[in-house]
């Protein structure tokens, strides 16, 4: 799946949009490791982390649970409280 990294990006981007609204460190955390998601994916594309024959990606078998669960968890502690004054 060549190509994929911007769907990393725009997660990130919206949960930095998240972070900006309601201030919450888990959101500001999960758009990092969004981000850094999204520049390994990139670098796997670019065939920089895996020379070989990329199809078949373990790691993804962790990585892709590990982010929906913390981007879950970030949106319920962003949702449940007020946003904070400025």
């Amino acid at each position: 799946m060549p190509g994929h990294a911007w769907i990393a990006w725009a997660v990130a981007a919206a949960l930095v949009a998240l972070w900006a609204w309601r201030r919450t460190a888990s959101a500001g955390v999960v758009a990092l490791l969004w981000l850094a998601y999204g520049v390994y994916e990139q670098l796997m594309t670019m065939r920089v982390l895996c020379t070989g024959e990329c199809n078949i990606r373990v790691d993804l078998l962790l990585l892709d649970p590990l982010l929906l669960v913390a981007t879950l968890v970030a949106l319920w502690r962003a949702l449940r409280r007020p946003p904070r004054a400025r």
